[in-house]
């Protein structure tokens, strides 16, 4: 519950950044002068697909923090045993990272018209998030060889359940990623690539962050600040 009410909580923040941007507190009627004079009173244009890729991500977080919420809950009965967590995990976040930064490059190459910036960028955004996919069947083979499976643990279920899911909102984003790298190879001009790369830069940050809060949970540290919060406040 506490973790559903954090992520409510920060998406009011950013609701309320969000109007805060959009001017609508300016009173045009009460102004006087050429339109010219005052540019910025008008709310500026957001993109449909933009917003779409928002709506988007608030869907995909909303549900990850169900699950991390019940993650909490079922942790307290006397059969939770929480496994060593693959060392590869942290390999894995920071190719997630890497995919997330090449495509904000790739963004700031395609607003400044250089396509071979942009070629590269796409790319190693493509190859950080198929490492970072490949890291995770990684940590499913050191987990299982282990000896930990879903069937006895139901630690191990949510790892997988999580860590699965997640990744499969990976390989859904590499496919539109995909599409845009092959229209770059195909030499279209930058400049007619800059929606494509900022819908893919977006989503991924969205996904960089959703693994940072799973991140934090499967190691422990949520659940410890949880407790540390509660201490305070009890």
């Amino acid at each position: 519950m506490s973790a559903i009410l954090i992520f409510m909580a920060g998406l009011a923040a950013v609701a309320i950044w969000w109007l805060t941007q959009q001017r609508l507190t300016a009173k045009p009627w009460l102004e006087s002068g050429s339109t010219d004079a005052y540019p910025l009173t008008e709310a500026p244009a957001i993109e449909p697909a933009k917003l779409g890729v928002g709506v988007l991500l608030a869907v995909i977080g909303a549900m990850f923090m169900l699950l991390v919420s019940a993650y909490f809950m079922r942790m307290v009965y006397a059969d939770w045993q929480a496994p060593p967590m693959p060392d590869v995990l942290w390999v894995n976040t920071a190719m997630l990272a890497l995919a997330s930064i090449a495509l904000q490059c790739a963004v700031a190459a395609a607003h400044g018209g250089q396509l071979s910036n942009l070629r590269l960028a796409l790319v190693a955004g493509t190859l950080a998030s198929l490492a970072f996919l490949g890291g995770q069947l990684i940590a499913w083979r050191d987990l299982a060889a282990g000896g930990y499976f879903a069937i006895d643990n139901p630690a191990i279920s949510f790892f997988y359940m999580m860590t699965a899911l997640h990744g499969l909102h990976v390989l859904g984003g590499l496919v539109a990623l995909g599409r845009t790298d092959f229209r770059a190879w195909r030499s279209v001009p930058a400049g007619r690539l800059t929606l494509s790369v900022e819908l893919c830069a977006l989503y991924w940050h969205g996904l960089f962050v959703v693994w940072l809060v799973l991140f934090a949970v499967l190691m422990g540290w949520a659940a410890d600040f949880i407790d540390i919060c509660r201490q305070l406040l009890s």
